[in-house]
Formats: structure tokens, C-alpha cells, sequence
């Protein structure tokens, strides 16, 4: 297997291309210990001392070095263990998966602390009902009810809020699910 390197005009950053598609689309970066737990590659390229971040394309990977580290010590070591992982022939990001109950502890958290509050100085509130199949039930409730804006504030305000912070949800939605 042949890794074709490239420097860029940053002295710390080198790129491997490899020979193979290495993510279906997408880009994925690391930087820290908690980032690098959804690649198994980034980890093993994290404890060849010296690395700050990596950053994994469909196509290539890019390294970024410590000032005070040497490219003629990492690159060998950095190429040797992105070529015996594309070997194994493992996912180089691993799905995360979230379960039901830790995304509707997100809702409730995110409701509580950014929603909520804001809602309330217009005297009303916003109680959680249910999430399924993406799609958040929410009540208004007091002056919201009934509120003309209730909608505008439900989609251009909660919707956009929790959609930023949890991809998983579709829709917010003021009702209980149907059928229930």
C-alpha cells in the first residue's frame, strides 16, 4: 500500500492520502480525548507523541504536529499505523449511537436551562410530553397557549434550538403523539 503525502503551507500540518475512501462523506476532526473516542484510528494515531489534531476526509488525512516535533520521526510512524489499520479493514469513524432516554434528557436539559427561561418572561411555560420518531411533543402552556405567536415561537424558537444541539431531532411539534 502506497500513502502519498503532501505538506502545506503550514510547517505542522502534513497530508496522507491513502489509497482508499476512507469515510462515505463528510469530514471528521479530533482534537481532543473525548472527540477521538469515535475513531479507532484517531486514537492509535494520538498516542504517537507529538500529535495535536487529525482531520479525516473521504480522501485524505491530515496530521497536525507540536512545534517542538520532527516530521522525519512522526511521518514513518504516522504512515506505518494508518496503513495497519486501512488493513484491518475496520470502520475508521465508529457510528455513535444515542439512546432514547439520553436524548430526552438533551430535550429536558435544553428546555430547563435555554427554553424555558425565555418563555417564562412572557409569562407562560413549555412542559416536554414525549419524543418519538424524531419529532419533539411539546404543551404550551399559560399566556402561550392561547398566544397568536405560540407557533412562530414553537418553530423559529424551540424547533431551531433543539435541531441545533440535537441532531436526531426532526420536528417540535405542540401536541401529544397521536393515538395516545
Amino acid at each position: 500500500m502506497i500513502i502519498e503525502t503532501q505538506t502545506t503551507p503550514d510547517k505542522n500540518v502534513i497530508n496522507f492520502f491513502p489509497p482508499t475512501s476512507l469515510i462515505k462523506s463528510g469530514h471528521a476532526e479530533f482534537a481532543d480525548a473525548k472527540s477521538i473516542r469515535k475513531s479507532p484510528l484517531a486514537e492509535e494515531l494520538f498516542d504517537i507523541e507529538g500529535i495535536v489534531s487529525v482531520f479525516i476526509t473521504s480522501e485524505l488525512i491530515s496530521v497536525t504536529k507540536q512545534d517542538n516535533t520532527e516530521w522525519s520521526i512522526l511521518k514513518p510512524q504516522i504512515m506505518a499505523t494508518i496503513m495497519d489499520y486501512i488493513s484491518t479493514g475496520e470502520e475508521i469513524i465508529v457510528p455513535q449511537t444515542t439512546s432514547k432516554n439520553d436524548i430526552i434528557s438533551q430535550i429536558k436539559g435544553l428546555l430547563d436551562a435555554r427554553i424555558r427561561p425565555a418563555v417564562k418572561q412572557d409569562g407562560g411555560d413549555i412542559a416536554f410530553l414525549d419524543f418519538k420518531d424524531g419529532i419533539v411533543y411539546v404543551e404550551m402552556q399559560g399566556s402561550c397557549k392561547g398566544c397568536p405567536y405560540a407557533m412562530v415561537t414553537l418553530k423559529e424558537g424551540v424547533e431551531k434550538i433543539l435541531k441545533t444541539y440535537i441532531p436526531e431531532i426532526k420536528e417540535v411539534r405542540n401536541q401529544t403523539p397521536e393515538g395516545e
